[in-house]
């Protein structure tokens, strides 16, 4: 039996869509956010310059709510019972709002195997980004063998110092920069889960 650790992106990777652009739809605010996502996805805006820019975008909106609309937003399924039926094995790492994501975490069964951004709220309102995660800096602490699984180009450097890579292209392109990265690119969740089995 193998101790690998296995760290999986949130966004288009066990989400059949990037989550602050979901949001964006529901209140008329697409384009913008679009713009933001698309571009710090192709790395063209620092990530933690980009997510506190989309995040004031989504500032007035009600945490609730939108962790509501999170918690029942598509997953690609294959991905996201592996996770539940391997759940002391897995750890999600994503930029995303501690606040936003609660509820999607807890249907998870990841609510404390989960390292995100976080925040303060005032009225249901987010009040103070607190922290951005840095996911290759989160990379750095774990002491067993890691299997990164993610699509974007903030994976890249997690990705780097990973024991295997895995780029997850079923959603959406995989990030260039992830491309040089990784050890293996799938484009469907069956066939990416397969894979990850055979490294239980």
């Amino acid at each position: 039996m193998s101790n690998y650790i296995f760290l999986f992106d949130l966004d288009s990777t066990i989400t059949k869509q990037e989550i602050l652009p979901t949001i964006s739809e529901r209140i008329g605010k697409t384009k913008e956010m679009r713009e933001l996502t698309e571009a710090t996805m192709r790395g063209e805006i620092p990530f933690k310059t980009s997510f506190l820019s989309r995040v004031k975008i989504l500032s007035n909106e009600s945490v609730s709510e939108v962790n509501d609309i999170i918690a029942n937003i598509p997953l690609n399924e294959a991905i996201a019972n592996f996770i539940i039926d391997n759940s002391e094995r897995c750890y999600i790492v994503t930029g995303n709002l501690d606040v936003w994501i609660k509820g999607l975490m807890n249907k998870l069964n990841m609510h404390s195997h989960v390292y995100c951004s976080k925040a303060h709220i005032k009225n249901d309102k987010i009040f103070q980004v607190i922290s951005v995660a840095d996911k290759e800096l989160i990379g750095k602490q774990f002491v067993q063998p890691i299997v990164v699984v993610g699509d974007g180009d903030n994976d890249s450097g997690i990705a780097k110092y990973a024991d295997i890579a895995i780029g997850y292209g079923g959603v959406r392109n995989i990030a260039p920069s992830l491309l040089k990265n990784i050890d293996y690119a799938f484009y469907n969740d069956e066939i990416c889960v397969r894979f990850l089995k055979s490294l239980l």
